[in-house]
């Protein structure tokens, strides 16, 4: 009987010992995988035409003004420059 409860215990452990040793390597393999780019990042970067800061396109706030398209990093920025255009 005793021995019995020993190699249940003995089996617990090595497979605790075997899912850590699996786990290590699973994790080593992700660690070695270049991360992969978000499927909506497209790379290209645009101008903010108020305070000439560079930021994503897709996260950038669209304008269109007069027929050309300007991009802003806020709403902020969006509206500062369209009140300095129409003072002009």
């Amino acid at each position: 009987m005793i021995i019995g409860i020993l190699k249940i215990i003995l089996y617990a452990f090595l497979a605790y010992i075997i899912f850590l040793i699996f786990r290590f390597f699973r994790a080593l393999n992700k660690a070695s995988k270049p991360p992969r780019a978000s499927k909506g990042a497209s790379g290209i970067m645009v101008k903010d035409e108020f305070c000439n800061t560079y930021l994503p396109k897709e996260n950038a706030i669209r304008q269109v003004y007069e027929g050309k398209e300007y991009y802003f990093c806020s709403s902020e920025c969006r509206q500062k420059f369209l009140e300095q255009k129409k003072s002009q």
